[in-house]
């Protein structure tokens, strides 16, 4: 068994950004905090699927150039190797878990 608590955990970019959870060995997994005006980055994953789920604030899902509105309680898994961003142009924080298996932590390319 594996504890841990999300507020121990730092966001890679300092406030905001990604924190990872678990890494490994089968999945990653974690939360994204997106504050308002900020992107998480385009990006792909050459083998891995990733899925998200928000869970408060509003966030845009860009998938190959299309433009997927989030609201909480929206899903989306995305197969590989699909391009993807995130951008928050709500007016508070959007909030997201985010999975990605298999574990293959080489896999993503930026765009």
């Amino acid at each position: 068994m594996e504890k841990v608590n999300e507020a121990d955990l730092p966001y890679r970019g300092g406030q905001s950004g990604v924190k990872y959870l678990f890494r490994g060995p089968q999945v990653d997994w974690g939360v994204i905090l997106l504050l308002p005006g900020e992107r998480l980055g385009a990006h792909y994953h050459e083998q891995v699927e990733e899925t998200f789920y928000l869970l408060h604030g509003c966030a845009v899902l860009l998938v190959d150039g299309q433009e997927v509105p989030l609201v909480p309680g929206d899903a989306v898994r995305l197969p590989a190797p699909e391009r993807h961003d995130l951008r928050n142009d709500g007016p508070e924080a959007a909030k997201l878990v985010f999975i990605k298996s298999p574990y293959l932590p080489k896999d993503k390319v930026d765009v």
